[in-house]
């Protein structure tokens, strides 16, 4: 593995750990509730981060969350800064995470397919 996509994987998993305590610490727009960052992916010059995240909500809670977020970005981004060293603070770019969505309902299906035996 090359020595730059472990620094990589490293950065990306620090930049989770900050933000998740960032939006729940620091960010108080009523919008943004309770969010869960589930992953985070950096770009190899570390000009952009995809972050990924839940709410418990439903499909509005998700529209309206994503909305706080994207204001809140700029913010975030300063304050993580400030948190990690880097010669450039990626850029971040919040993405719902579908996979958990999924996995429950595949989850439900496997039971009803299990059910009904």
């Amino acid at each position: 593995m090359p020595k730059d996509f472990s620094r990589t994987l490293r950065v990306a998993d620090q930049i989770q750990r900050e933000l998740a305590v960032l939006i729940q610490k620091e960010i108080m727009d009523p919008r943004i509730g309770m969010i869960t960052v589930t992953g985070v992916e950096v770009t190899r010059d570390y000009a952009y981060a995809k972050v990924f995240y839940t709410t418990l909500g439903g499909a509005e809670d998700t529209q309206v969350a994503a909305e706080g977020l994207k204001r809140a970005a700029g913010f975030l981004r300063s304050q993580l800064a400030n948190k990690i060293r880097l010669r450039v603070t990626p850029q971040l770019q919040f993405v719902y995470d579908e996979s958990i969505e999924r996995g429950v309902k595949l989850s439900k299906l496997i039971d009803e397919a299990v059910g009904k035996e």
